[in-house]
């Protein structure tokens, strides 16, 4: 067994059992305070990557979207659009005096702004999602079918991949990769249509696996175009095999969002 992958079967084995501890029995506090903690090492992760020659702007990125995501989280704050707004402008009018031309100063808030909002505003969904009527349930669900997805998908890549699916993006990746991926994440949804949701219908919970393990892999490839624009592999190397808690969170965060819009639309 080769090292890399020695180091992500180590790395799992410490965090999968937290993760199921806490999302299958800790209080709703505790999983809020992974998720804030999470968001907080994928945003320093981003700007670190994105702008590490303006730290100064990096911080500031940090708190923006920290700010974000606590007013996605706290359901009492009102009038959210609001202080959201003015905080944008005070963003903008601080880009008015930063230092660097025209075109590079709007670059850098272009890329302030993004990571601000890519992680700020979207991880709050699985706090979001964890709320719902059997909001564990669900948690469980798009976790198990962005894992077990990723899982087949390294492994049948690895064994039976040729033809690249997003060369430019992600040159490892294969279309074998993504229908293994396919695969496993729609067995997952088989299951959880047996033991975790009786009350929906079969097809439903298997076609939301469908869509879920598809989405998690724009979400990757995603991760990876923003890699490429800044010329890094990993987001950090704090997950010893996996890279950084940004290279984890790819692929979950576009399925929360559809997850959390699937149940509001069909089931609320």
């Amino acid at each position: 067994m080769e090292a890399n992958l020695k180091r992500r079967i180590l790395t799992a084995l410490i965090i999968v059992p937290l993760l199921i501890l806490i999302v299958g029995w800790g209080p709703l506090w505790s999983f809020t305070a992974l998720v804030l903690v999470v968001t907080f090492l994928a945003l320093n992760e981003y700007f670190t990557i994105a702008l590490p020659a303006h730290p100064g702007e990096g911080k500031l990125g940090i708190l923006f979207g920290l700010t974000v995501s606590l007013v996605a989280v706290f359901s009492e704050i009102t009038d959210r659009e609001l202080w959201i707004s003015l905080l944008l402008v005070l963003i903008f009018a601080m880009y008015v005096f930063v230092s660097g031309s025209l075109q590079e100063k709007v670059v850098r808030l272009g890329v302030l702004l993004l990571g601000g909002f890519y992680i700020g505003l979207l991880m709050p969904n699985w706090i979001t999602l964890f709320r719902f009527p059997n909001g564990r349930s669900w948690v469980f669900f798009v976790f198990g079918v962005i894992m077990v997805g990723d899982t087949v998908a390294y492994f049948a890549g690895r064994r039976f991949g040729v033809k690249k699916l997003a060369p430019a993006i992600s040159p490892g990746k294969t279309w074998t990769g993504a229908w293994g991926y396919i695969l496993g994440g729609v067995a997952v949804g088989a299951a959880a249509a047996q033991f975790l949701f009786g009350e929906y219908s079969f097809v439903e919970i298997v076609g939301l696996a469908f869509l879920l393990a598809v989405l998690g892999q724009i979400g990757d490839l995603f991760e990876s175009l923003l890699k490429r624009v800044f010329y890094v592999k990993d987001s950090s190397s704090l997950l010893p095999g996996h890279g950084g808690v940004l290279d984890r969170l790819d692929s979950l965060l576009f399925p929360a969002v559809l997850a959390n819009a699937y149940l509001r639309v069909f089931h609320s």
